[in-house]
């Protein structure tokens, strides 16, 4: 069990820059803060172990620790104002769409002071059934429809309630009915208490409650139009709101909320007079299909009236909202790597990680790319614990760890974008504004392979920062958290380029930067597998947040629904970079073929190895095979691999160097690779599961050197680092140093 977790305010940090560190601790112990740079973060005892070096710094101290809480659920709150603290008789309408009918008590619209008991609150009550509290003189009277809601449907439902008659009229209208199914009805009732006024927020998707945050009764599902008015309507009246305002109504409507309106925002937007903005809160899910949705269009900017949906869920979270409990200024002597907060006590060990970019105009000529949008995309995912057949997947017998454990027992600390909110729909925003705690060093995996170092993601790329320590490379450490934000100028002063293991997910900004760089003459060296294959997009305003929409094909946790395919973010198509007209093939040669999790293999070289222009490569290395060794599970070509195809776009001077053999048939095709299901699709029988080691230049003197394989790194600190992986990646680096042109020598 963890005792000690925390995170960083920014991931990336260059001299001068200050960063603060949230710390919390399941008990009250006093923990130890130390600077650290993290060389190599595998403690297995088989590789070259974990390393890091001490470093002197004024956050070298001890602390006293608390545990932090992180409230998760999100909603909208709209903070009071005269005219709903005004409020005594009203109507209250909207569309919802329930996921979790049966959950218990769930918050739809609520004006509510718990203190008072005073106001009103449109529920969802326990028996799955619209109803509403309504609360006056410390006194609490419900009414319900009395009729359960149904699963992922849409019903109009609200409540009138008129002060002079004390009379309350609730209803809930199903859209679309189904015979010999009661899941609608209207109640109409005479109350025993009058309404009272407070200053509550009026609230959506919550209420207040005993939760430390102050709130409670999250609700799951879609809202879509909700509004207000000053006195209890008709049901004529009720229906003629869900079109454009009728004029006799105009003078009543309080708030009338568009979701549709800037859904690139965090603002809920209201069209009446009153201008009752609302702030949405741990980002609910943007962009979704309404009440009104009618198939015909695909894209919402086209129409953005069939996508005014928000959907809500008990389990989002975006920043964890701790207290800073140390900050550190980046002095302008540390050099360029990864660094870490290590914090002691209490028997545990935590590293709060961040890399350190270099001065202006002091640059290496070598620059390590970590991939910070494929950490959020994995941070605290829960495929060993809840991944249904994680060891099927793997063929291997899982290990729960610690982390595991500990993420099991805080559902508050998020889950990733492979796991599914507690409603079932897939989570599409990720955000390292908590702690993602299996990106860590030392942390183990479910998909690492079979062996002592199943590592995934972040530890994982440590293996490349270690062999470049141990060569006498100078590098300097960058991550696409600041290429998206900062572009192509950050990787303009360098001569090489190194990516991590597993590049997988890639904004619209970092591929345009990371081409340019490719165009423009500099060289790539492509040590991983997996890469270029989601699009996804970083949230214009606030920092540390990424969406992603699984559209149609690609290796997916969850599907996303159909008119769900556009990215609130950015209002860009969502899905698999090939099937958006980018496949990696045309940027380095090679996309995702295959993937298994028990084995690694080894490479074959191929004729093409053999050819002068590719003489440089192979120097010193007279083995055929490749790789056939290695931490990750045992060989070089692993987990996830990728191959090269001209019909998918790898340039046609592309040299394949080298494929990979001999997998299990663990390792199966990814599903946009065949048309239709049908026996062969695993390595043992199918051609194109398989890894390519790939090299061709570009103009302007530009390279590409890319193996496809995510477990590449982890062979090359093997007999010392004396061995073929580690003499090609050598050889490479060396000759993409070297300025001269690429000829046939």
């Amino acid at each position: 069990m963890l005792t000690i977790t925390g995170y960083p305010d920014r991931i990336y940090a260059r001299p001068g820059d200050t960063i603060r560190f949230m710390v919390s601790c399941e008990s009250e112990i006093t923990y130890r803060a130390d600077l650290v740079r993290i060389i190599c973060g595998d403690d297995n005892p088989d590789g070259p172990g974990y390393k890091e070096e001490e470093l002197q710094s004024d956050i070298n101290a001890d602390y006293q620790g608390r545990k932090q809480h992180i409230h998760a659920g999100s909603y909208v709150s709209v903070s009071d104002a005269r005219p709903l603290r005004a409020l005594d008789s009203f109507t209250v309408q909207a569309f919802i769409w329930p996921t979790t009918p049966l959950k218990g008590k769930q918050a739809l619209i609520s004006k509510w002071d718990a203190a008072s008991n005073s106001g009103f609150a449109l529920i969802i009550d326990e028996t799955g059934s619209l109803a509403i509290d309504i609360g006056g003189n410390g006194a609490i009277e419900r009414v319900s429809v009395g009729a359960p809601l149904q699963l992922k449907r849409w019903y109009r439902v609200g409540a009138a309630y008129d002060a002079a008659s004390g009379t309350v009229r609730i209803f809930q209208i199903p859209m679309l009915a189904v015979p010999d199914i009661a899941d609608g009805g209207t109640k109409e009732q005479r109350l025993g208490v009058r309404m009272g006024s407070n200053r509550a927020a009026l609230l959506f998707a919550a209420m207040p409650g005993d939760k430390p945050s102050g709130l409670d009764f999250y609700y799951n599902g879609k809202i879509d139009g909700p509004v207000i008015t000053s006195r209890a309507l008709g049901e004529g009246d009720c229906e003629a709101l869900i079109g454009q305002t009728p004029q006799r109504l105009a003078f009543d409507i309080v708030g009338r909320w568009d979701f549709s309106k800037r859904m690139d925002s965090q603002i809920a937007c209201d069209l009446s007079v009153n201008r009752l903005d609302g702030k949405v809160v741990n980002f609910p899910t943007r962009a979704m299909t309404g009440w009104n949705w009618t198939g015909e269009i695909m894209n919402y900017n086209e129409d953005p009236s069939q996508w005014g949906a928000i959907h809500f869920h008990d389990d989002d979270v975006y920043d964890a909202g701790w207290e800073s409990d140390f900050a550190f200024t980046v002095p302008a002597e540390l050099k360029s790597g990864i660094y870490a907060a290590r914090l002691r006590g209490g028997g545990d060990e935590e590293h709060v990680w961040f890399t350190v970019g270099p001065a202006p105009d002091e640059e290496s000529e070598i620059a390590l790319l970590l991939p910070i949008a494929s950490y959020m995309a994995y941070g605290n995912d829960r495929l060993g614990m809840d991944g249904g057949g994680a060891e099927l997947l793997n063929d291997i017998l899982n290990v729960i760890n610690p982390h595991e454990i500990f993420l099991n027992d805080h559902v508050e600390y998020g889950g990733s974008l492979y796991d599914a909110h507690s409603d079932g729909s897939g989570i599409c925003y990720s955000s390292r504004l908590r702690p993602l705690v299996n990106m860590r060093p030392k942390r183990q995996g479910t998909l690492g392979g079979f062996g002592g170092s199943k590592l995934w993601q972040f530890a994982a790329d440590t293996h490349i920062t270690d062999w470049l320590e141990a060569k006498n490379f100078k590098y300097d450490v960058l991550t696409d958290d600041e290429l998206h934000d900062r572009g192509y100028q950050i990787l303009a002063p360098y001569k090489v380029l190194i990516t991590g293991t597993h590049p997988e997910y890639w904004s619209t900004e970092m591929w345009d930067a990371f081409d340019a760089f490719r165009q423009r003459g500099g060289r790539i060296m492509y040590l991983g597998g997996d890469g270029w294959y989601w699009r996804i997009a970083y949230h214009p305003e606030f920092p540390g947040i990424v969406e992603l929409r699984r559209t149609e094909s690609g290796v997916r946790a969850w599907p996303a629904a159909p008119g769900e395919y556009y990215q609130s973010f950015d209002r860009r198509q969502g899905g698999l970079w090939s099937r958006l007209g980018r496949a990696p093939h045309g940027l380095v040669g090679v996309g995702f073929a295959a993937q298994g999790f028990d084995i690694s293999s080894y490479y074959k070289r191929l004729p093409d190895s053999y050819k002068p222009e590719a003489q440089f490569v192979f120097e010193d290395v007279d083995d055929e095979k490749i790789g056939d060794f290695g931490l990750i599970g045992g060989g070089a070509a692993g987990l996830e691999v990728d191959r090269s195809g001209g019909e998918l776009g790898t340039p046609p001077n592309a040299l394949i160097l080298a494929k990979s053999e001999n997998h299990t048939n663990t390792y199966l095709m990814v599903p946009e690779e065949f048309l239709e299901t049908a026996p062969g699709l695993g390595a043992e029988e199918h051609v194109n599961a398989r890894a390519d080691m790939v090299f061709f230049t570009m103009p302007n003197n530009g390279a590409v050197f890319s193996v496809g394989s995510i477990s590449w790194a982890g062979s090359l600190s093997h007999n010392g680092y004396q061995n073929n992986v580690s003499q090609i990646t050598e050889n490479v680096l060396n000759r993409f140093l070297d300025s001269s042109p690429f000829t046939a020598d």
